[in-house]
């Protein structure tokens, strides 16, 4: 039987855990190939500047069966990118599964490869999926035939376990999910905007307002409705 092959697709300023969150469930996913790929190859860093080194160059993998893309800062750099685009575009067109964590899903947007589909993102950025012809949608875990996106970072590791699930069932995810002691307890009840106090939902889209405007004028700009 022929390995299911997970096609991670990189790129600078990417948020670490947005990757490394759904790597660490679906490369324990019986009879996967996991590839980690960008642009380039070779290194690149990410928000915080942690680096990753020898990535695959994306003109050198054949073929997916599986992309995953995750957000980060460097996600509307990435979307503007033709060459980059061109390669989302190339694989995601022949991959059973179109997956994304947190902003990702805007490249898979912008790449028209879920168009009329419902789809997840950070919460502060996720009314943007519709200015490319997807629809937003607020649940942690979106899935809509083929395509499983979902929330910001940590929800990547929900989407994974949901995609492993869908490769290896149920049985096989719920032994990921306490491999890796995923029983998550935190300390404040402020993971979602309806849940945080309206001062601390107020103080994050503060610090995230120039993201949000930057992201919508870039993609006004490649939709022509600036």
């Amino acid at each position: 039987m022929a390995k299911t092959r997970i096609v991670f697709i990189l790129y600078p300023r990417l948020t670490q855990l947005d990757f490394t969150g759904p790597y660490e469930v679906l490369a324990r996913v019986p009879n996967t190939e996991v590839i980690i790929a960008s642009k380039d190859g070779g290194v690149l860093k990410t928000e915080m500047g942690l680096t990753f080194t020898d990535l695959a160059k994306l003109s050198d993998v054949s073929s997916a069966d599986m992309i995953m893309i995750p957000g980060g800062p460097g996600q509307t750099e990435a979307m503007q990118d033709a060459d980059f685009m061109a390669e989302v575009k190339r694989l995601g067109a022949g991959a059973r599964y179109i997956t994304s964590v947190c902003t990702g899903s805007l490249i898979l947007a912008a790449a028209g490869l879920i168009t009329g589909k419902r789809a997840g993102s950070h919460w502060a950025y996720r009314e943007l999926l519709s200015m490319f012809g997807a629809i937003p949608d607020d649940a942690r875990v979106v899935r809509d035939g083929n395509v499983i996106t979902g929330g910001g970072v940590t929800a990547g590791i929900d989407i994974a376990l949901t995609i492993a699930a869908e490769l290896a069932g149920d049985d096989v995810a719920k032994m990921i999910q306490l491999a890796i002691e995923y029983a998550p307890a935190p300390p404040f009840n402020s993971g979602r905007p309806e849940l945080a106090e309206e001062k601390t939902v107020a103080a994050v889209k503060q610090l995230f307002s120039a993201f949000a405007q930057q992201r919508r004028e870039a993609i006004e700009h490649m939709t022509g409705t600036a």
